[in-house]
C-alpha cells in the first residue's frame, strides 16, 4: 500500500491586503420613498441608514470584483500572477454556471488560479477567509484571494416596506498570505436550516420562468414580479441579537481574546439597531472602533464586512495591526465569527 505524502504549507494565515469598491450613484432614502409608504426618520431610526449605492450597467458583479481585487493585490504588495485560488462569496452572480470567479481570476491575470464561488448569504465572507486560511496552511496555495461581492439592487422589491431600504451593492476583497505567528483565529460557524424561510428568495428561478400570475407576487401594474430577497424583520432582528452575540463570544473564546483588549469590531453591516445591541450584549469597551458602514452604504450581504473594514483602515478608525472580531450572519441561517488581525 502505497504511502501518501503529507502536505506542507504555512504554519499560520494572515490578511495582508484589502481592497473596495463602491458602485458610483449614491442613492438617498428619499428614491426609496418614491416607492414605499414610509419616512427617512423611519428608515433611519430602524436601520441607521441614509444612503446606499446601486450598480449601474457596467458596474456587474465581475467589474466590481476585479476593482476591489486589484486594490487588495497591489495592498498586499504582491503581483496577481502569485494568487492560487479565488474564492467569490455572492448570491447575486445570476448565471450559475460558470463560477463568476473563474471570469474574475482571468481578469485579474492570475494565470491558472484555483476559481470557485461559495454561496453562504452575508456569512459568506467568513466562510471564504475559513476556506483560504485551510489552503494555506494546508499548503494547496502561498496567497488566497477572498471577494464577497453583491447586486442587491437587482434582488430588491422596492415595494417590500420591511426590505426596500436595506440594500446595497459593492464588492470587497482581501488578500489572504502565510503567516509566522496566529492573525486568523478558530472560526466559530454553523448553520439553522429551520430558520430558513426567515430569509429568502420570494420565488425559485424556474417558478418565476413559468411566469403562473395565480401563483406568483405582482406588481401594482399587474405584472409578474422578478425574484427578490424577503426576510421576516422581527424574527431575524432576535436572532441576529440574541444568538449572534454568542457566537461572536464564542470566537473571542476560542482565539483566547477578552474583549477589553479588542481594537476594532466588524459585525456584518444589517442593520445598525442590531450592531448597538451587539455592543452592549457583548459589554464592549468605548475603546473598542466599531464599524458602522451601514450608514452609508446599506447592507451589501457578503461584501459588507471587507467593505467596512476598508473604511476603516481607509479612515485611520483602525489601524494596521489591530485586534478585530468580525461575524457574518443571514439567509440559511448561516453564521462565521472570527477574530484577525488587522492588515
Amino acid at each position: 500500500m502505497a504511502k501518501i505524502k503529507a502536505s506542507k504549507g504555512a504554519p499560520y494565515a494572515r490578511i495582508i491586503g484589502v481592497g473596495g469598491y463602491r458602485p458610483i450613484r449614491v442613492v438617498p432614502n428619499e428614491v426609496i420613498l418614491e416607492h414605499i409608504d414610509s419616512s427617512d426618520e423611519w428608515i433611519r431610526s430602524r436601520s441607521g441608514i441614509s444612503t446606499r449605492h446601486w450598480a449601474n450597467d457596467e458596474e456587474t458583479v465581475a467589474a466590481m470584483s476585479v476593482e476591489a481585487s486589484g486594490k487588495a493585490i497591489a495592498d498586499a504588495g504582491i503581483t496577481a500572477e502569485q494568487i492560487g485560488a479565488v474564492i467569490v462569496s455572492t448570491v447575486s452572480h445570476f448565471k450559475q454556471t460558470p463560477a463568476v470567479a473563474t471570469e474574475i481570476a482571468d481578469k485579474l491575470g492570475t494565470g491558472k488560479a484555483a476559481a470557485f464561488d461559495i454561496s453562504a448569504g452575508c456569512a459568506g465572507f467568513g466562510y471564504g477567509l475559513t476556506l483560504a486560511k485551510g489552503l494555506i496552511v494546508e499548503g494547496s496555495a502561498e496567497y488566497v484571494l477572498v471577494i464577497g461581492v453583491e447586486r442587491l439592487s437587482d434582488l430588491t422589491d422596492l415595494e417590500d416596506r420591511a426590505t426596500a431600504f436595506l440594500f446595497g451593492d459593492g464588492a470587497g476583497a482581501v488578500v489572504v498570505g502565510p503567516s509566522q505567528e496566529p492573525a486568523i483565529g478558530p472560526t466559530v460557524w454553523g448553520s439553522e436550516g429551520d430558520k430558513s424561510e426567515t430569509i429568502k428568495q420570494t420565488v425559485a428561478w424556474n417558478e418565476w420562468r413559468v411566469g403562473d400570475v395565480d401563483q406568483l407576487p405582482l406588481d401594482r401594474d399587474g405584472n409578474v414580479k422578478f425574484p427578490a430577497i424577503t426576510q421576516e424583520g422581527q424574527a431575524v432582528f432576535r436572532w441576529a441579537v440574541f444568538e449572534m452575540a454568542k457566537v461572536a463570544q464564542q470566537a473571542l473564546d476560542a482565539a483566547g481574546v477578552d474583549p477589553a483588549d479588542l481594537d476594532v469590531f466588524i459585525p456584518h453591516q444589517a442593520n445598525e439597531r442590531i450592531i448597538d445591541s451587539m455592543v452592549k450584549t457583548l459589554k464592549l469597551p468605548e475603546s473598542v472602533t466599531v464599524a458602522r458602514d451601514v450608514r452609508t452604504t446599506g447592507n451589501t450581504s457578503a461584501a459588507s464586512i471587507p467593505l467596512a473594514m476598508e473604511r476603516l483602515l481607509a479612515t485611520g478608525e483602525a489601524r494596521s495591526g489591530d485586534t478585530a472580531l468580525v461575524i457574518g450572519f443571514g439567509a440559511g441561517l448561516v453564521y462565521a465569527a472570527t477574530v484577525v488581525t488587522l492588515p
